[in-house]
C-alpha cells in the first residue's frame, strides 16, 4: 500500500467518526458559514516580488519531525512580516502533526490568504475548512477520480472558498475544470515521495492559461525559484526549507533576501 493509499483510508476513517459527533444543524451552519475569503489567486497575481506560500508544518512523511519547538503563531507572524503571498498549513494529523484548530488560531492575528493543506475526500472537509478560517482548499488529482474532483472543487466554491488543483503528470490535467483557480504542480510524488523540481519544469508550457500556477515542494535555492518563473509560474508553496530550520521565520526572511539579491 502506498502513501496515498494509506492516507485515503485514514481519511475515511476521520470522516466517518466526523459524521458522527457533527449534528446536521452544525453541518448546515459550516455549510452556511458567510465570512468573505481573502483571495490567495488574487494575492499571488498582484505582487511585484515572487509569491511565496509559506507552510507550516511540524512533521513530514519523508523527513519525519521538522521541528519540535517552532510556535505556529511566532513563525506566521515572520512570515508575515517578511512578505508571504499566503500561507499554507497542514492540518493532517498522522504524518504531519496538524489540526484544523491551527487554521483557527492562526486566522485571528493574520490577513494572509489561508490554503489548508490535507487530503480532501469529502465535502465535510470543506465546510469544516471555511469554518475553521481557510480561504482556499487543496485538491489532489492523484488522490481522486475527475468528477470527484468536480464535484468537490464546485462545492468549496459554493462556499466561497478558492480551489488549488495539485498535480503531477501530464495526464492528471484532464481533470482541471471551471471551478479550480491555482493549479499547483508537485515536484513530490505522493506515491512514492521522491522529488524532482523537473516536473514543473516539464509541466509548465502544458497547463491550460488562465489559471494562476504554482510550483510546490523541493524548492530550495533561489536560482531555482527565478527559473521557474522564467518558465511561467505565478508562485512557489514553500514549506521544509524553512520548517527545518530551527528559526523558520528568519529562514523565510533569508531566502527572500536571496531571492532579492539573485
Amino acid at each position: 500500500m502506498n502513501f496515498l493509499e494509506k492516507i485515503a483510508e485514514i481519511k475515511k476513517q476521520e470522516i466517518a467518526q466526523m459524521k458522527k459527533l457533527i449534528s446536521k444543524t452544525d453541518y448546515d451552519k459550516r455549510k452556511r458559514i458567510g465570512r468573505e475569503i481573502i483571495s490567495l489567486s488574487g494575492s499571488l497575481k498582484n505582487r511585484n516580488i515572487p509569491g511565496i506560500i509559506a507552510e507550516f508544518k511540524r512533521m513530514s512523511p519523508s523527513k519525519g519531525i521538522l521541528n519540535r519547538r517552532a510556535n505556529i503563531a511566532d513563525v506566521v507572524k515572520g512570515y508575515e512580516e517578511g512578505g508571504a503571498a499566503g500561507l499554507s498549513i497542514l492540518t493532517e494529523k498522522k504524518y504531519f502533526g496538524g489540526a484544523l484548530g491551527d487554521i483557527s488560531m492562526v486566522r485571528l492575528f493574520t490577513e494572509l490568504p489561508i490554503l489548508q493543506k490535507d487530503f480532501v475526500i469529502d465535502e465535510i472537509q470543506i465546510y469544516e475548512a471555511k469554518y475553521s478560517g481557510a480561504d482556499a482548499i487543496l485538491l489532489i488529482a492523484s488522490l481522486l477520480e475527475e468528477k470527484e474532483v468536480y464535484r468537490l472543487a464546485q462545492a468549496a466554491r459554493k462556499a466561497g472558498l478558492e480551489v488549488v488543483l495539485e498535480i503531477h503528470s501530464e495526464e492528471e490535467l484532464d481533470k482541471v475544470n471551471e471551478h479550480v483557480n491555482i493549479i499547483g504542480v508537485n515536484n513530490r510524488n505522493l506515491k512514492t515521495l521522491e522529488v524532482d523540481t523537473g516536473t514543473s519544469f516539464r509541466l509548465a508550457g502544458k497547463i491550460p492559461s488562465g489559471f494562476v500556477k504554482i510550483s510546490e515542494s523541493g524548492i530550495s535555492s533561489p536560482e531555482v525559484l527565478n527559473n521557474l518563473i522564467k518558465a511561467g509560474y505565478d508562485g512557489f508553496l514553500i514549506g521544509e526549507a524553512f520548517m527545518s530550520s530551527p528559526d523558520p521565520a528568519k529562514a523565510f526572511k533569508e531566502f527572500i533576501k536571496m531571492i532579492n539579491e539573485f
